[in-house]
């Protein structure tokens, strides 16, 4: 016991300084790592400081303009302040984390897993299919607004951007009829209550990665890895490795309607990907099961099966 206490006072160190951006639900991400490793680690509160970092992506937002940068707009100015030695750890929601991330940046792991599933988000209606015709849907994610389309080809969608809050509000006030949210943002932030209807996988599969919260580290810094391995969900890793995968093979970024879920059933894991054109007239699915072992390749298979059928048409779309 002695020996494991004085390991836990080596990785705690210094502390550690953890960089996330300063959302509602990007701060509860942030605070449920931190209060995790204090109690793994069994540190005092102060030993853990959040930094708050304003992202491409939040300025975006914030002015309503398109999103410049893809994914990486919401990870860019936390990378730089970790490569330059004011964080140790980095929290993101692991839906808005790039294919790739910059040299001397590694993922070290996920949280466990929240409800993958999206949710209607309407003061009126409490399903697709109840949307008056050529109703409008606001979402700033191109999957939404395929998937929407795929279901009711008259709806209209606009873009909604803003945090979980924001995005709320404005369709409450009825600038659209309706939005679309991670059902597990709204957990998380205990307003679960706000949605109209949970929509079913089989007919509204998540953006890869939906649902569960990652973390990064520079690669150098064996202490951060050593001791957010105690609290990393092993699971939820071999997850993300097929579905982080299947959107890096196929060339994935805010511009192109992909999804992709896996599951894990004791050693086993199962994957279903789909890629949609942005009209969501047309959609293109793979599968795939195996050991965990293999999740990268599995992901990587499915992402190899579409791009064999995908029409030159449909890829182009997001270039």
């Amino acid at each position: 016991m002695l020996e494991q206490e004085q390991g836990f006072r080596r990785m705690a160190g210094k502390g550690f300084k953890i960089g996330t951006r300063g959302s509602p639900l990007a701060l509860w991400q942030a605070n449920e790592v931190a209060s995790r490793l204090r109690k793994a680690l069994k540190i005092p509160d102060d030993a853990i400081e959040l930094v708050i970092i304003r992202t491409s992506g939040d300025m975006s937002q914030a002015g309503g303009q398109a999103l410049v940068g893809g994914k990486g707009a919401f990870t860019k100015e936390i990378d730089e302040a970790m490569l330059a030695g004011d964080i140790d750890l980095a929290v993101h929601s692991a839906k808005d984390m790039p294919t790739a991330f910059p040299d001397g940046i590694d993922i070290i792991g996920y949280l466990p897993r929240e409800d993958v599933r999206d949710c209607l988000i309407s003061a009126k209606y409490t399903s697709i299919e109840e949307l008056p015709l050529g109703g409008i849907v606001g979402t700033a994610s191109l999957r939404r607004a395929a998937l929407v389309k795929r279901i009711r080809p008259d709806i209209k969608t606009q873009v909604l951007r803003g945090n979980v809050d924001t995005r709320i509000r404005k369709s409450a006030e009825g600038e659209v009829d309706a939005t679309l949210l991670a059902l597990a943002g709204l957990k998380r932030l205990g307003i679960a209550e706000k949605a109209a209807a949970i929509l079913p996988l089989d007919t509204f599969p998540p953006a890869i990665g939906q649902g569960a919260v990652g973390v990064t580290a520079r690669s150098s810094d064996a202490r951060a890895l050593e001791a957010f391995s105690l609290i990393a969900d092993v699971d939820t890793g071999h997850a993300l490795a097929a579905e982080r995968t299947f959107l890096k093979m196929l060339d994935g970024s805010c511009r192109t309607p992909i999804a992709g879920h896996a599951v894990i059933t004791g050693d086993q894991l199962t994957f279903h990907g789909l890629y949609l054109s942005t009209d969501g007239r047309q959609s293109f699915t793979a599968n795939g099961a195996g050991s965990i072992k293999d999740a990268a390749q599995i992901g990587e298979q499915a992402a190899r099966d579409i791009l064999a059928v995908l029409p030159a048409d449909i890829r182009t779309q997001s270039e």
